[in-house]
């Protein structure tokens, strides 16, 4: 018997049943998107390595590069924000400009349960407005997938940067690690780089005890008065929450299954009103959420 040649590390094919349980979990969450007046776009899977490099902080060596026939550096796309950025400064679209994207994004990290070197990103972002409304509109649109879906319990964490903006950036990805490492692994990560203990102990106990900014509290309006959404059941404020990307600029994002920051998270975002100027050569406000469709597929197939 002829043995077929495997998939390479971390890439898989997609069987019958699970590609029709993908495709109505995108319809289900497509039909919210719509209704809440997002629309679809299309970007390319192999941008210029320049277009992404200097995005992604330390998580830029997981990007997949290469050069092609013709001597140019290219490489498979990281995330669909970056090329969403690109987008933007390209045609100039109306704003505010709400879109959704569903795609294939490349990491070369190490494989594991519920993680692949290829994986399906679904992204919707608004452009064009700094508004707090805006960063609740995403956090309610996140939620409403999530109950079109059949989830009842699911909780959006939500920080601000600003809380994190005295830290230098190793320790802001550090913190960032304290519900999968605990405190204690956070220290000796922050010890390790150079911190001394006291300090490191310091500044955590610092960002255990920081309150929602003003930014925040505006946004926790919006979601209870206009969204009739219950604070500490479907949001909450959770201050350990950083988010290690660099392009964040204020509201951060995590998705959680229920109410407990250790909880598996099925997606994330955030506002980055930056990275669209580092292409436009002018600020564009900006925030989204991305689900990691994979993730969200294997819970669900869990809960059948």
């Amino acid at each position: 018997m002829i043995k077929a040649p495997p998939t390479p590390k971390g890439f898989r094919d997609i069987k019958p049943e699970l590609a029709k349980r993908r495709r109505e979990t995108i319809n289900k969450i497509v039909g919210v998107l719509e209704d809440s007046g997002f629309e679809p776009i299309e970007t390319p899977t192999i941008e210029f390595a320049e277009t992404l490099e200097g995005k992604y902080g330390e998580e830029e060596r997981l990007i997949y590069k290469f050069t092609d026939r013709g001597g140019r550096k290219l490489a498979l796309r990281y995330d669909l924000t970056v090329p969403l950025a690109r987008y933007v400064a390209t045609y100039n679209p109306p704003l505010p400009f709400r879109r959704y994207q569903i795609g294939q994004v490349f990491r070369g990290e190490n494989p594991q349960k519920g993680r692949f070197r290829e994986f399906t990103q679904l992204d919707f972002d608004s452009v064009g407005s700094s508004g707090a409304e805006e960063d609740a509109l995403i956090v309610a649109v996140t939620i409403n997938c999530m109950k079109a879906l059949g989830f009842k319990e699911t909780t959006m964490l939500l920080n601000d940067r600003v809380n994190f903006s005295d830290l230098p950036i190793e320790v802001v990805r550090a913190i960032d690690k304290i519900s999968k490492i605990g405190e204690e692994g956070v220290a000796q990560e922050l010890v390790a780089s150079g911190m001394i203990e006291a300090s490191a102990q310091e500044t955590i106990t610092k960002i255990r005890s920081q309150k929602p900014t003003q930014n925040l509290e505006q946004i926790f309006n919006f979601l209870q008065e206009k969204y009739s959404l219950k604070m500490d059941v479907d949001f909450k404020f959770d201050s350990t929450l950083a988010r290690g990307l660099d392009y964040y600029t204020g509201s951060i994002f995590e998705l959680k299954l229920d109410n407990s920051p250790t909880s598996l998270s099925v997606g994330g975002g955030g506002r980055y009103d930056k990275l669209i100027g580092m292409f436009a050569k002018k600020d564009f406000p900006a925030v989204g959420f991305s689900f990691g469709l994979d993730r969200l597929l294997e819970i669900l197939s869990s809960l059948d």
